[in-house]
């Protein structure tokens, strides 16, 4: 069986514009941001519609904000990019590199999404480290709070673990 031939179907052809006056453009000009402030009170711009509500209400100046986040998450992406050619290439140490990447990015997309930072660094390199706080303290069968090294306790008033740099410095920054 032999196909049919399709029918030749012409393109339509488009015809140029003429070239708007300076009058014209001015007009133009006032219309689009007549048009553009109506639909912005129509719509008030709420944020991304993906991001936790407390977290792309931070200031840009904080050291969790979205626009931090966002730019760290760009930076590591393209980091992992270079990690999976090595790792294609077989360099030692690549693997682990891979691995972490992956965690540190999926991390900052979940506090993106949820407000909760869950991993224990910070930053475009990771080189910070989270400063942990204890809000509801566990207690053991004995009664007694259940502490951690390193994490701030309301009762106490300094990181637990840290009493000489709390008696030699003053109260630690949050």
């Amino acid at each position: 069986m032999a196909q049919e031939p399709q029918p030749f179907e012409r393109k339509k052809i488009r015809k140029k514009r003429k070239p708007m006056t300076p009058e014209q453009k001015a007009a133009a000009v006032e219309r689009l941001a007549k048009a553009r402030e109506a639909r912005a009170a129509k719509n008030p711009n709420k944020g991304p519609a993906n991001v936790c509500k407390e977290v792309s209400q931070l200031p840009d100046e904080h050291y969790l904000s979205y626009e931090k986040v966002k730019g760290w998450i760009k930076v590591n992406q393209e980091k992992l990019k270079e990690a999976r050619a090595e790792e294609r290439r077989n360099v030692k140490g690549a693997h682990a590199e891979v691995k972490s990447l992956e965690g540190y990015i999926r991390n900052m997309n979940k506090y993106l999404r949820d407000g909760d930072w869950a991993d224990e660094f910070y930053g475009e390199d990771m080189n910070n480290r989270i400063k942990w706080r204890c809000i509801v303290p566990a207690y053991d069968e004995d009664g007694n709070i259940k502490r951690q090294h390193g994490v701030y306790y309301d009762d106490l008033g300094y990181r637990f673990g840290y009493e000489d740099e709390y008696e030699e410095y003053g109260e630690p920054e949050e």
